[in-house]
This record gives structure tokens, sequence and C-alpha cells, in this order.
């Protein structure tokens, strides 16, 4: 057993969104096995009702409320000093004081830090072994969205991943290993950082299969005679928003006009101004719902056209485990350990999803039987348990480190 500082930007609780699911799944993991001291930011005054509840699975909690807008304001800093404006949003001297307070006198193994940002804390602890668990390549996510947003906002989202990736890189090259969720996350980093002798590897999603399965106790949400088309997901996450609404406008026209009794519910909680906009004849927005499961289970099909993401989408694994026939985007398809056309369906552009989605519809048995495929591979390749288990051997061969340069917290 060791001592481990656990350093998360997002209180890891309640698992309703991706980075909390991995990042709770992670903390369980590791106090089944350690004794773990989560340091962690609150950034909705609603979650922080849960504090409690992890504080039973830690031998130390530090939970820092942070305030979006000041937040975001305090980020500006980082224009001055010419580094990435992720790393003085998660910025705080209380935090600062809580690690270097656990460190002083608690004899501390390694820390685990989730997401790049939180990096800037172990500056306060050199040569204590460090293993990061990037998840994605957050510096391409960034300059992924530049494109899709007119000036000044593409500059600094520029900005922002050409900064970024470089922190990301001098953490890498000092951590005793880094990981990803996938391979492909994993190998663009690699591309994005030639020369870099970064220890990667590995760390896969998961999926509780065990609750999310069909069963009789979910009763459908649907109006009778409803053909309804689901997307699932937090709407305040902007490729989320910006997938709906492309949908929308790009695909579902052509599809109700085939299929008129063809509905699309949009799922996840708060849904902004233009996601709410799509009401209306054929699309509902609900909010959040208490149970995803019953709108999942009772659905036709489950659509994820992301045009700004990539990785392994949570959303698409809960579908699939719910023997739902999925179609989506191809760069989330490519992520995912199933057979294209068989275990699920990719599309690239509005023809295509068009095309698949037209396919499933009219043929209700083909899409059962995609559904049943999917839950099988889901339960066979994404169990947390298994999938986490690939931090455990380098925390047992972890090594001091040298100190990081940058970015001081």
């Amino acid at each position: 057993m060791a001592n481990i500082l656990f350093l998360v930007h997002r209180l890891p609780y309640p698992p309703n969104k991706g980075d909390k699911l991995r990042s709770y799944h992670l903390l369980k993991h590791l106090a089944a096995r350690h004794r773990v001291f989560l340091g962690t930011f609150v950034d909705q005054i609603e979650d922080r009702q849960y504090v409690e509840l992890l504080r039973g699975l830690c031998a130390g909690l530090h939970a820092v409320n942070l305030h979006p807008l000041k937040s975001r304001l305090a980020s500006l800093r980082g224009l001055l000093t010419q580094e990435a404006l992720s790393l003085p949003y998660y910025r705080d001297a209380g935090m600062s004081r809580w690690v270097e307070g656990i460190a002083a006198t608690e004899a501390l193994d390694a820390v685990v830090l989730f997401s790049s940002p939180m990096a800037q804390y172990a500056l306060l602890l050199p040569g204590l072994p460090m293993l990061v668990d990037f998840v994605d390549v957050d510096s391409a996510k960034w300059a992924a969205y530049a494109p899709a947003r007119a000036w000044p906002l593409s500059w600094l989202y520029r900005r922002e991943g050409r900064l970024l990736l470089a922190f990301e890189q001098a953490v890498a090259e000092r951590a005793q290993c880094s990981f990803f969720v996938t391979d492909q996350e994993q190998a663009l980093f690699r591309e994005l950082s030639p020369g870099n002798k970064a220890r990667l590897a590995t760390l896969g999603n998961g999926v509780d299969c065990a609750y999310f399965a069909p069963a009789a106790a979910h009763h459908s949400p649907y109006a009778a005679g409803q053909l309804p088309l689901v997307f699932s997901g937090a709407m305040d996450y902007w490729p989320n928003a910006d997938a709906v609404i492309w949908f929308v406008s790009e695909v579902l026209p052509a599809l109700r006009s085939h299929f008129p009794a063809l509905h699309f519910h949009i799922v996840g909680r708060s849904p902004g101004p233009a996601v709410q906009a799509l009401n209306g004849p054929g699309v509902t927005v609900s909010g959040a719902v208490v149970d995803v499961r019953p709108y999942l289970q009772h659905a036709a099909a489950v659509v994820a056209p992301l045009r700004l993401a990539r990785g392994v989408q949570n959303k698409i694994l809960e579908a699939m485990a719910m023997a739902r026939p999925v179609v989506a985007s191809a760069a989330c398809v490519s992520a995912i350990a199933a057979q294209e056309g068989k275990e699920l369906l990719a599309a690239q552009h509005a023809a295509d999803f068009v095309g698949q989605l037209k396919t499933l519809l009219a043929d209700p048995v083909l899409a059962g039987r995609i559904g049943v495929a999917a839950r099988a591979v889901v339960a066979d390749a994404y169990d947390w348990s298994a999938n986490l288990a690939g931090i455990d051997s380098h925390l047992e061969n972890c090594r001091p480190l040298q100190p990081i340069s940058g970015g001081a917290a």
C-alpha cells in the first residue's frame, strides 16, 4: 500500500460526464489499493454536496470552490506570463498550501495527476514520482476549435493549443509514465512531440455494464407512435452542442421526409439557448433526466455526430451497453474496439448519417442484431477494473524524478 497524492481538475463526482466518469473510477481503483489524498476543484455549486461522500474513499481530501467567471478572468494573466491560460485558470494558493502540507506530514510515494494543468502543483514537490493521465491530447482540441471560431477566439484557441502542448511535452518528459485513453491519442501526442523522450501508455475507458443494461423496469419515456432517435451527453460541452445543432440542420430533415414519425431527443443537462432553440416539430430538448437508461433502451437508434471531439466517448459506450445500435462520427468510431458495420456504425458527412440511419430505421431486426453485438463487445473490452489496472505496475516501480520546469503554481 502506497501513499498517493491524486490531483484532479474537477471533483470526480457525480460521474455524469466523460472526464468525471474516468476520474471517479480511477479514484476508486487507487483507493481500493492505496491511501489516497485527493486535491480537486468544485466548479459546479451543486456538486459541493458530494465532497463528504468522496471523503469516505480518501485518507485526506481538499476541495477548492472554483468560480468559472472569476477563473476565466484570472486565466487572462497567462497573456502576461506567456503561458497557457489553462494553468492560471486552475491556480490556487490554498491548493498549493494544502499540497505542501500533505507532503510535509505524509510520506508520499507518488503523485497521480488527472489532466495537464494539475501538473503545476507537482512543481511544489520536486523529485516525487509522477504519473499523468492526460486522457486526450487537450492541446490538440484547442487547436481544432480555432477554425470554428471568429477572431479573437480563433487566435486565443490557437495560442492555447501551442502553449499547452509545450507544457504537456515538458510534463510528459519528466513523468514516470503518461497515459492516454486510446492508442490513437498516444500516437497523436508522439506525432506532435518529435524527439520527446516521454514514456507513454494507454489506459482505456470503461462502462458499468451491470448498471447500463437493458431491463424491463426501464419503461419507455416516449409518446406512443414516435420513432425515437437519441443523442445523450452534457450539453454545456461545446462539441456536444455543435453536434446536435449540426444534426438537426443537416441530417434530420432528410430522415423525417422518409420517416414522418421520427423524433429526435436531445438528452443531457445544461442545454444553452442555441440548443434549447432546437425544440420544435420532431425535436425535444429534455435537459437533465433522472435516469438516461430508459431513453437509450427504447431508442430506435442512438447518434453521436461529433465534429469537434475525438477519442473514446462514454456516451457511445453507454448506448452500446444498453444494446442499442449507434451511428457515430468516424473519428469516434475509430477509437473504439468494435467492428465497424457490425457492432458500431460510422458516418463522416450528412449523407453518411442519413444513409446509415435509413438502413437501421427500415430494418429493426438488423438494428437489434447490431445492438446485441455492441453490448457484447463493450462487456468484453471495456471493463473499468481491467483497463485501469494498467496503472498498477507503474505505481509499484515509481522512482524519483527531475523537477518540472515552467508554470510554477
